[in-house]
């Protein structure tokens, strides 16, 4: 089968997901519904790095939709998040998020990333040796984001003084390296990777097997269906 040139596919894509009828979307709006609260309000010892509102990301500039930097969360992701960081302060190490609640037109603004041309610096920061336009094919971005179901998150492990241990690789470097198990990372990051892999899957959560930061929470609220409000504190004041 004849593969399509990637701006046609991206182009596709970017038509379903701004689409006023695409299937699983939720109503437009700025508001979101009320199983959603901020992490900060629910679990607030958990620290907050929310790369996608801010140029340290590889885009290289922040994305559309994240008009704050605030982790939105279903409260019952939120809730088990708590959970597993309390269990990990017995350990002396909590969480970090980088990533929670992404709207629908984050997702776009991925697509349309990823269809212009490389950019070197970003390139050699976040996905050395893949290119961008098999960062969709290969897993490392998706389409249609678990994010924009309200209980997926990114996330590592931080010690008490705040310090994040070292994973092997850092947040967002899509290269097979960042896979949970990868024999391409020393044994101490492989065994952080495992204790944040058992604190989440104790609290229900479902790691991927591209990157060791990426959960979703098993039982999420909302499984199909994938939210457009904007990531801000006014999306939660209904």
């Amino acid at each position: 089968m004849r593969r399509l040139p990637l701006p046609l596919v991206l182009a596709g894509l970017l038509g379903a997901l701004c689409g006023p009828a695409a299937p699983g979307a939720a109503p437009g709006g700025d508001a979101a519904p009320p199983e959603f609260a901020a992490l900060r309000d629910v679990a607030p010892g958990i620290g907050q790095e929310m790369r996608y509102a801010s140029r340290r990301n590889f885009t290289g500039r922040p994305v559309d939709g994240y008009r704050e930097p605030e982790c939105l969360l279903t409260r019952d992701a939120a809730s088990a998040l708590r959970r597993a960081h309390r269990a990990l302060a017995r350990r002396d190490l909590g969480l970090l998020v980088y990533d929670c609640y992404r709207p629908r037109r984050a997702v776009a603004d991925f697509l349309r990333w990823a269809a212009g041309p490389e950019d070197a610096d970003t390139r050699e920061e976040f996905h050395p040796r893949v290119p961008k336009d098999r960062l969709f094919d290969e897993g490392y971005l998706a389409a249609r984001s678990g994010h924009s179901r309200g209980s997926t998150v990114d996330v590592t492990l931080v010690r008490r003084s705040g310090e994040p241990v070292d994973m092997g690789t850092p947040f967002d470097f899509f290269d097979p390296a960042s896979a949970p198990d990868s024999r391409e990372v020393d044994g101490a990051a492989r065994r952080a990777r495992g204790v944040l892999r058992s604190a989440l899957e104790e609290e229900g959560f479902v790691p991927v097997p591209t990157e060791w930061w990426h959960f979703t929470l098993a039982a999420e609220p909302f499984p199909a269906t994938y939210f457009d409000f904007p990531v801000s504190r006014d999306a939660l004041r209904r």
